[in-house]
């Protein structure tokens, strides 16, 4: 059944093999279980339904891309939107976690729009390297500071805007430990590098008192709280068009990343260097963000955590599929979920930063048309607090700057569209 399905012995693997490399995969993305509540439960929603929101929407969008795409890529609620969901949109912009989740579930339908008429390679394609890193870094440099706001180390001040904290109070001190854990033990290649800090820091919480012990296993809590809790009311106001395209431009970039990065690294492209079954793949992103949103959670993404699955041998939609299976598993977890205090998940939320502001190398610095947006890209998301900004005003600047230097040839047309859009929505905001 297994070789009818996944074609095993074409791709050069077999069921013990996939299942190594599926585990592999989950222990290297499992710190989203524990991360992704804790981050919308900020924006008032209930953590015990997130949870199970999470796991649910992360097995489905595994079971899609394994047993539709074929990939030995993993999806799960992905970094940087689940924060642009609660402290971007909801907080910041003053919106309901309910009116967030239906801009959620519109940008997956405009996914699934876009991957069905083929226009999502034209748009990768049509928007410049430059902006696509810049907003990837930008991301980064945003979870890096929510990381130390949750972890008390940066904290407000009325005369400079933000301050040094306590840095040798508990939280500070334990989240720096989590930081240097995660670290160590990524730089040693140690399966599930991210969860082992996560948890061991909860550890040390409740060694010190700082953490109430709740157990570790128990029946998956009512998902009831956030499911299908969708308010379009507000969907379609000018104010929220930024909101949807940017959940729509990050879920298409990361994506887009994740697919090129684990297709190569398996040798899975073909010898024109195409991805075989590129619509399948970005049908099943798209189909489990919208899913993900009726649940109850932030856009699902395939997760670049999947090319460790890769690395342990995983050619094919078995590994994704044993990744889905040990995420429904994990349902039974929630004690331990709702024990993670913020600080335990901020030395994780670190971490991802890092890697999303690697991509920075690969920027033309001599070319400051092309360097200029990036910066103001990556500076706006973390001092405006906002992921939406950060994307409109770079794509504004990206525009301006080409058009003042005289290499208008360098704008697509693309780019031009959404940078008046964005003008129109400042204009009339």
């Amino acid at each position: 059944m297994f070789e009818k399905i996944f074609k095993l012995s074409e791709h050069g693997t077999n069921v013990k093999t996939e299942i190594i490399a599926g585990l592999t995969t989950f222990l290297t993305m499992a710190y989203i279980i524990f991360v992704n509540p804790a981050i919308l439960a900020d924006a008032g929603m209930d953590h015990g339904a997130v949870f199970v929101a999470t796991c649910l929407a992360a097995a489905i969008g595994c079971f899609i891309m394994g047993f539709v795409a074929n990939y030995p890529i993993a999806q799960a609620p992905g970094m940087g939107l689940n924060a642009f969901f609660t402290y971007a949109v909801v907080l910041g912009m003053g919106y309901t976690w309910q009116v967030a989740l239906a801009a959620v579930f519109v940008s997956g339908l405009l996914f699934i729009l876009l991957s069905v008429f083929k226009i999502r390679e034209w748009i990768i394609h049509s928007i410049p390297l430059s902006l696509r890193t810049g907003i990837s870094a930008g991301i980064g440099l945003f979870l890096a500071f929510i990381a130390l706001k949750n972890a008390g180390i940066v904290v407000d001040n009325p005369a400079t805007l933000v301050s040094l904290g306590a840095i040798t109070s508990v939280p500070a001190v334990l989240a720096s430990v989590g930081f240097f854990l995660t670290i160590a033990l990524v730089n040693r290649e140690v399966k599930g590098a991210v969860m082992i800090a996560i948890l061991a820091v909860t550890g040390l919480g409740l060694v010190f008192g700082d953490v109430q012990w709740a157990g570790v296993m128990s029946a998956p809590p009512s998902i009831a709280p956030t499911f299908l809790q969708l308010d379009f009311s507000a969907v379609f106001e000018v104010g929220m068009i930024s909101v949807v395209f940017a959940f729509l431009f990050v879920d298409l970039f990361d994506t887009a990343g994740t697919l090129v990065g684990v297709t190569q690294k398996a040798g899975l492209m073909d010898s024109d260097g195409k991805i075989p079954r590129l619509s399948k793949a970005l049908l099943a992103d798209s189909t489990a963000t919208s899913v993900g949103a009726l649940l109850g959670t932030s856009n699902t993404t395939s997760y670049i955590e999947s090319v460790s699955g890769v690395a342990a041998g995983g050619r094919t939609g078995l590994t994704a599929v044993v990744v889905g299976i040990l995420f429904l598993l994990a349902l039974f977890f929630s004690p331990l979920a709702g024990m993670i205090p913020a600080y335990a998940t901020a030395g994780a939320l670190f971490y991802v930063a890092i890697l999303m502001l690697s991509g920075l190398a690969n920027i033309d610095w001599r070319d400051l048309t092309e360097a200029a947006p990036v910066v103001v890209t990556c500076l706006v998301m973390p001092l405006t607090f906002s992921i939406a900004e950060g994307i409109s005003l770079g794509f504004i600047a990206y525009a301006a700057i080409k058009l003042c230097s005289g290499k208008c040839r360098d704008v697509s047309l693309s780019v031009w569209v959404m940078s008046v859009i964005f003008i129109i929505k400042y204009m009339v905001a």
